[in-house]
């Protein structure tokens, strides 16, 4: 049985890892990224970057000092027994996101959209951000923080049926050129598409498949890991490399593409990039109440992406 004790716990070291240890698969794509590097100001942005990384993880500090937009994404298993319910976790949840903002000196960003008043904590109306989906057959609960920063790199556009996979390049090449080329979305970046649904949920898969898919995942669909792999080529070809300067060790760590079925005669395209300081961490309560890290979200499985009735 999982008590709301268990569960803030998880919160709490979930938000302290994403804050603090960048995920292995990206420190391994950057320091790919510093080697390939030929051009000698974004080989130094990238030193400079593995360097941060490293004392951030030993003095247990933020890895960025904007620490972006405090989410949670949580997969429950259908046959979790929580002790004390969801709206229960739910304020777990809001309790860890306040007492890790001030135990970590984490920079509070979430603030009154009109009034601009910051309570000084991460929380606040809808906030933080908390997503649910459900995986058969299991008892665990999974918690994953992501720190996100918000400022650029995103886009949006509706597609009609003679736009192609042409409407899609130009897509994601004129968010590149709008924003990673000044530096903006400081690159390098991780890419996610997201293609189909309705407008908002274009968007959202997107943005998750930005933040909760590792470096070198491959969609399942043979077709949809194609153009994951193409679109990889494409933005790196165009030059530029970490806080968009001309450079040879490439744009992107990854691109990852997420689809949903759509309308038969429009297609929505999201675009979503996570800039350099790429902070999540997964922590998975088991029925027993002990806490588990693991590397890798389980958000996209395959029964998130099912076809069909069943």
């Amino acid at each position: 049985m999982i008590t709301a004790s268990n569960l803030e716990n998880a919160v709490y070291e979930a938000h302290r890892l994403a804050a603090t240890v960048l995920p292995t698969d990206v420190r391994q794509a950057f320091e790919r990224m510093h080697q390939r590097e030929t051009e000698a100001l974004p080989q130094r942005v990238m030193h400079e970057i593995l360097d941060n990384v490293g004392i951030a993880e030993t003095d247990q500090r933020p890895i960025c000092a904007d620490v972006g937009v405090p989410r949670l994404y949580v997969v429950v298993g259908d046959k979790c027994a929580l002790a004390d319910g969801f709206v229960e976790f739910e304020r777990a949840a809001r309790m860890a996101t306040a007492q890790i903002t001030q135990d970590l000196a984490m920079r509070s960003n979430r603030c009154h959209p009109l009034t601009r008043e910051n309570p000084g904590h991460n929380v606040g109306v809808f906030a933080p951000n908390i997503e649910y989906r459900f995986e058969p057959d299991v008892d665990w609960f999974e918690i994953t923080a992501v720190h996100k920063g918000g400022a650029f790199g995103s886009d949006f556009r509706m597609l009609v049926d003679g736009d192609g996979i042409d409407g899609v390049r130009k897509g994601l090449l004129d968010a590149v050129a709008e924003f990673g080329r000044r530096g903006l979305t400081c690159p390098p970046v991780m890419i996610g598409v997201g293609l189909g649904g309705t407008k908002d949920q274009a968007f959202a898969i997107a943005k998750q498949a930005a933040q909760l898919r590792p470096v070198g995942d491959r969609h399942p669909d043979p077709a949809v890991a194609e153009l994951e792999d193409e679109l990889h080529e494409l933005v790196d070809s165009l030059g530029l490399g970490a806080m968009g300067y001309p450079g040879t060790g490439g744009y992107a760590t990854d691109v990852h593409v997420e689809i949903a079925y759509t309308h038969s005669a429009l297609t929505p395209l999201g675009i979503h990039q996570l800039c350099q300081a790429a902070r999540r961490a997964v922590i998975r309560v088991n029925d027993d109440g002990s806490l588990e890290t693991r590397d890798v979200p389980a958000w996209f499985s395959g029964y998130s992406r099912r076809e069909g009735l069943q």
